[in-house]
C-alpha cells in the first residue's frame, strides 16, 4: 500500500474538511491500520484536469447516487475507504466538483484487479467502478461543490511531499553508486577514479543538495502555513526532473547491472518515472508557475 497517501494525503482531507462524525468514524481505524484510504481523481478520461471528471454525485433525498470509474488509483485495490471527486453541478465544471467519503463495501462500488506497472511494481494501484452508489449526504467532505477549491487547499502539501521523495531518492542513488564506482573496476583501476565518473559525480551531489536546500525551504513554507501552490509547483517539477537526471546517469555508471532488476538503482530508476506524472504532470506545474508570472 501507498503509506505516504494513507497518512499524508487522505487523512488531512479529513482532518480538515470532515464532520466531526467522519472523523471519528474514519480516523481512528485508519491509524490504526485497521481501515486502508484511498483518494480517486484520476479517470480514464481525465487526469491533471479535473474540468474533464465525468463521475457524477445526484442529490436524493439524503443520499448521493455516485457513478463513475476511476483509474491510476493508489491504494485501489486494498482500500476500506475512499474520497471520491465527482460531479455535482456539471455545469459548472470544475466549480461543480464535489467530495465524498464512500465505504467500499457499499453496494455498487467494485474493484479491478491491481494494475501492471513499469515501476512500483509491488504498490497496489487499481480501477474503480461506481454503479449508483448510495452514499449518505453525511459524507460529504466539504461544502458542495466546494471539491476544486478543497483540492486545491490540498495540493501544495501533496507536490512538496513528492519533491521530498525525489531528493531522497535521488540522494539514495548518489550513494549507491559511489560504493559501485569504488568496488568496480576498468582498465585496472576503480571506475570512480575516471574523470568523467568524478565530474558527473560532482555535478549531481551539487544539484541534489541545491534541490535539498529549496525543499527544506519548502518545509518551513508549509509549516507556517504560507507555501503556495506556485512555490510547491516548482518544487515538484524541478526536484522530480532532477530525481530521473540523477537516477539515468547513476544507472549509466553501473553499466549493465543498472539494469538489472536485482539492482536498487534499476528499481529506483523504474519508480522515478511516474514522479513526472502523478500529482499533476510537470507541465502542468510550468502552467501553474507561468500563470503567476
Amino acid at each position: 500500500m501507498g503509506w505516504g497517501l494513507h497518512s499524508e494525503i487522505v487523512a488531512p482531507y479529513l482532518l480538515h474538511y470532515g464532520s466531526e462524525h467522519l472523523k471519528r468514524k474514519y480516523l481512528p481505524p485508519m491509524a490504526r491500520g485497521e481501515m486502508i484510504a484511498a483518494i480517486a481523481m484520476t479517470e480514464p478520461g481525465a487526469g491533471s484536469d479535473l474540468q474533464g471528471v465525468r463521475t457524477s454525485a445526484v442529490r436524493q433525498g439524503e443520499h448521493y447516487l455516485l457513478s463513475g470509474s476511476k483509474t491510476f488509483i493508489t491504494n485501489g485495490y486494498l482500500c476500506d475507504l475512499a474520497i471520491i471527486v465527482a460531479k455535482t453541478d456539471p455545469g459548472r465544471g470544475a466549480k461543480g466538483t464535489s467530495l465524498f467519503v464512500v465505504d467500499t463495501s457499499m453496494a455498487g462500488f467494485t474493484k479491478g484487479k491491481p494494475l501492471k506497472k513499469a515501476g512500483m511494481k509491488a504498490q497496489d494501484t487499481a480501477e474503480l467502478f461506481l454503479d449508483n452508489v448510495k452514499v449518505p449526504a453525511e459524507n460529504l467532505l466539504g461544502q458542495e461543490n466546494g471539491g476544486f477549491v478543497h483540492l486545491m487547499q490540498e495540493l501544495p502539501w501533496e507536490r512538496l511531499q513528492i519533491a521530498v521523495a525525489a531528493i531522497a531518492s535521488a540522494e539514495a542513488a548518489i550513494e549507491w553508486t559511489v560504493t559501485y564506482a569504488r568496488s568496480r573496476k576498468a582498465f585496472g583501476q576503480e571506475i570512480l577514479a575516471f574523470q568523467n565518473t568524478r565530474f558527473t559525480l560532482a555535478e549531481l551531489k551539487t544539484e541534489v543538495q541545491i534541490g535539498r536546500v529549496f525543499v527544506d525551504r519548502c518545509i518551513e513554507l508549509m509549516l507556517a502555513g504560507a507555501l503556495d501552490p506556485v512555490t510547491a509547483s516548482m518544487a515538484k517539477y524541478w526536484c522530480t526532473d532532477l530525481q530521473f537526471k540523477v537516477l539515468d546517469a547513476c544507472v549509466q555508471i553501473h553499466g549493465g547491472y543498472g539494469y538489472m532488476w536485482e539492482y536498487p538503482v534499476a528499481r529506483a530508476w523504474a519508480d522515478a518515472r511516474v514522479q513526472r506524472i502523478y500529482g499533476g504532470t510537470n507541465e502542468i506545474m510550468k502552467e501553474v508557475i507561468a500563470r503567476a508570472l
